[in-house]
């Protein structure tokens, strides 16, 4: 909020006049979002996929057991949905720990669609 104050020319302090001009807010937008995304392949055990699952998205074993499924049966499935920043940390997290563990999953991200 500004406040604009105005004066008349004889400098007398009762007569001056405040005015205030409200700006608009600014109007925020939701960040975009980005699925993460496993792909299958033919190595990497289904085992290895439950674990990164659960350890960097959280989940319990039941729910990494279906998603990893899907990716399994369908050539690709969907980890989570996040910011795109943090899309692109969880998929560069399991690309290095695949790597580390010498499997050749890998992971990327999609942005969402409507």
């Amino acid at each position: 909020m500004k406040i604009v104050q105005s004066s008349d020319s004889n400098n007398d302090i009762s007569s001056d006049q405040g005015t205030i001009v409200l700006e608009d807010k600014p109007e925020l937008k939701e960040p975009p979002l980005y699925q993460v995304v496993l792909l299958n392949d033919d190595f990497t055990p289904m085992d290895f996929v439950i674990y990164i699952l659960q350890s960097i998205f959280g989940y319990e074993h039941e729910r990494s057991t279906q998603i990893m499924l899907a990716v399994h049966t369908k050539g690709k499935g969907v980890c989570g949905i996040f910011p795109k920043e943090i899309a692109e940390m969880k998929s560069h997290e399991i690309n290095e720990m695949a790597k580390a563990h010498e499997h050749p999953l890998i992971s990327e991200i999609e942005p969402m669609t409507d």
